[in-house]
């Protein structure tokens, strides 16, 4: 009877094992996935801030030259 027990406790012992093993293999893949995926958007948003320093550089540059043809035009009207 006492083998019998201790049997049935290793076997759900190994189980438990067996599970936690999956388990810890799945969150591997898991982390390498989300890993993949954080590079992927840090490629996303360093392409959207180069965007954003030509979009930033074309305004300034845009609003020069508007300032400009307003002084050009105020001396136009004089």
């Amino acid at each position: 009877m006492k083998e019998v027990a201790s049997v049935d406790r290793l076997k759900n012992l190994e189980e438990k094992i067996a599970t936690a093993v999956e388990r810890v293999k799945a969150l591997k893949e898991e982390k390498t996935t989300l890993e993949k995926r954080i590079k992927e958007l840090e490629t996303v948003l360093s392409e959207k801030n180069r965007e954003i320093e030509a979009l930033t550089t074309e305004k300034i540059s845009i609003k020069t030259q508007v300032e400009e043809l307003l002084e050009e035009l105020e001396t136009l009207e004089i």
